[in-house]
């Protein structure tokens, strides 16, 4: 991050406080893969300080206090976006932050769960606010589709369903980027532009973060999250190919899929066995 502060501003706490706006974190999963996880509940305690809300039981919580290391991105209804990188400290399952999450319209009246549990993690560097570059993003999707349209699908592998290519694909949905970097955080990147080629690769034209992607090693491994208004998501990881001349899309081989929506978190693709059960 070139641009990266240690410390967030009283006006940036308080725009971190809705739970009304898209929180991403990333972490390393065990295969060392960037996994990325939407959670609102992020927020700021203080200029060096953030906290995440814990009320859907997943492994990114579990995650962060292994790796410690955390890749965060925080947009706001006005499309203004922080990215940065924070070290897991501590939970904690009472206090005054539990208090204040719990108090919170989202989770005080929600009937099936609320927060149960808080984490603290240290803010170790910040950028922005950076608008979402919109203009930038509808050439870059229209160049995507065009491109797309004219040379063949490379990939057939059926990583991707009907269900969860129409998430990657909607005019409205918000795709993002995410690798392990230099430093062992994860970094989160837009590609808002991506489009499926074929039910076993994503690609997209730099666009307006070509510089960032360029800085992206060609044939890693990386992640790619998606989602839509609905809040339906999906989370992709596979090989990562940088555009080249006789190929202007960089591109994302799948090779695993990942169901990132509550309850039922877990692969989908490759399909997991079956697992025999016995009763107690």
């Amino acid at each position: 991050m070139d641009k990266s502060r240690e410390e967030l501003s009283p006006e940036e706490i308080a725009l971190f406080s809705p739970t009304e706006k898209i929180g991403l974190a990333a972490v390393a999963d065990e295969r060392g893969e960037a996994h990325v996880a939407l959670l609102s509940s992020i927020m700021a305690k203080g200029p060096r300080e953030l906290l995440v809300g814990e009320f859907s039981r997943g492994v990114s919580k579990e995650r962060m206090q292994r790796s410690k290391k955390v890749g965060f991105l925080v947009m706001g209804l006005d499309l203004r976006m922080w990215r940065g990188a924070a070290e897991w400290r501590r939970l904690a399952k009472e206090g005054p932050e539990y208090e204040e999450y719990n108090k919170k319209p989202m989770f005080r009246y929600n009937t099936y769960f609320g927060i149960n549990t808080v984490h603290y993690l240290d803010l170790v560097g910040v950028e922005g606010p950076v608008k979402l570059p919109m203009a930038g993003i509808v050439c870059a999707s229209l160049f995507t589709a065009l491109a797309i349209s004219l040379r063949p699908s490379r990939s057939e592998v059926p990583a991707l369903s009907p269900y969860g290519r129409s998430i990657v694909d909607g005019l409205a949905s918000l795709s993002f980027l995410s690798y392990l970097g230099p430093a062992g955080y994860p970094l989160l990147v837009p590609v808002v532009q991506a489009r499926t080629a074929g039910p076993g690769l994503i690609a997209f034209s730099p666009g307006p973060f070509r510089r960032e992607l360029a800085a992206v090693p060609d044939r890693s491994r990386v992640s790619l999250f998606s989602m839509n208004l609905g809040m339906e998501s999906v989370l992709c990881f596979g090989r990562y190919e940088a555009p080249r001349r006789l190929d202007p899309l960089a591109s994302v081989a799948i090779d695993r899929v990942y169901n990132s929506m509550p309850t039922a978190h877990g692969q989908v693709y490759p399909p997991l066995p079956l697992a025999a059960y016995a009763e107690a």
